[in-house]
């Protein structure tokens, strides 16, 4: 059957009208086949659903998908901000401890700077004490009476010239005794009473030192002990377990057990140097009271010799 040129136009016409118009839904319907009066029906081509793409979760709360433009102050807010490190020098431990926990720190460094003075102090004194009871026995080592031995040492105090005199004195308040036995027995005495004096003198400040260096530690440990227990307080009432909140706190007591061990290494070290050259110049005081002993002998020798040549002459 032909068709007239007009209904062709008429179809061609409907066709594109038709194809113009705008489906329900491209995903969920098809095509439907259009009608043209004079046309075989052609059944038009499927239409498939675009593949859906899954969103980012991400992308979803973004606020530029959403339309709008974050700030940088708001993207800084968004982030947590970082806890500024706690300055932990010893100083700055120092000034944040407790009251009590800084009285042991300044009490250990006091007895750092006693046992510094004590160390230069004895160490003066025992080279100057050594250095002149080694060249007074060098004088005295040509002697030959108690009287030539003290013109040769002349007028300087020593303990050599106090153990001379004191065997002078106990010749000159035994005169006319014959036993002298007793005599040297006095004199003996006299010299260690002398030498224990020396002893004591020389001596002096070690006792400190001694006890600096057995107590410091413990009293740098009651300091430590103290501050851990003020700082486990603060960490049950911070309720955080935040090594940047917990460690200042233990720095700083660990600090007093710090000072402690500064305080009592050096005066155990310095305690045990000066037992040492104490015991030195001990053996060298020992040594001048034999001098002196055998100097008050022979004076003793000479009286009786002399006496007993008077008596032969007469």
């Amino acid at each position: 059957m032909k068709m007239s040129p007009f209904r062709t136009a008429c179809a061609v016409v409907f066709a594109l009208v038709a194809l113009s118009l705008p489906l329900p839904s491209w995903a969920q319907q098809k095509a439907a086949p259009v009608a043209v009066p004079g046309l075989s029906q052609v059944p038009a081509a499927p239409v498939q659903a675009a593949p859906s793409v899954p969103v980012p979760a991400a992308a979803a709360v973004s606020p530029v998908a959403a339309g709008t433009t974050a700030t940088p102050a708001e993207g800084r807010s968004l982030r947590s901000t970082p806890a500024v490190p706690r300055e932990l020098s010893p100083w700055s431990m120092f000034q944040s401890a407790d009251v009590l926990v800084k009285a042991v720190m300044i009490g250990l460094a006091f007895a750092s700077l006693v046992t510094w003075t004590i160390f230069i102090a004895k160490m003066v004194e025992l080279s100057v004490v050594q250095r002149r009871l080694r060249v007074a026995l060098g004088k005295i080592g040509e002697a030959r009476s108690l009287a030539e031995a003290q013109f040769a040492l002349g007028a300087k105090d020593s303990v050599l010239s106090s153990l001379l005199a004191a065997a002078m004195r106990e010749a000159r308040l035994s005169a006319g005794i014959s036993s002298d036995a007793g005599i040297k027995e006095r004199a003996a005495s006299s010299f260690a009473e002398i030498v224990r004096a020396e002893a004591r003198r020389i001596r002096l400040g070690m006792g400190l030192l001694a006890t600096i260096g057995a107590t410091s530690p413990f009293v740098g440990l009651f300091g430590t002990v103290w501050g851990i227990m003020n700082s486990f307080i603060g960490i049950s009432k911070s309720q955080t377990t935040n090594l940047a909140v917990v460690a200042p706190g233990i720095a700083e007591a660990l600090l007093a057990t710090a000072l402690g061990l500064v305080a009592a290494i050096p005066a155990v070290i310095i305690y045990n140097h000066f037992a040492r050259v104490t015991k030195g110049y001990l053996e060298l005081v020992g040594r001048a009271s034999g001098a002196a002993g055998r100097l008050l002998s022979r004076d003793l020798d000479r009286t009786h010799v002399g006496g007993a040549h008077a008596r032969a002459a007469e």
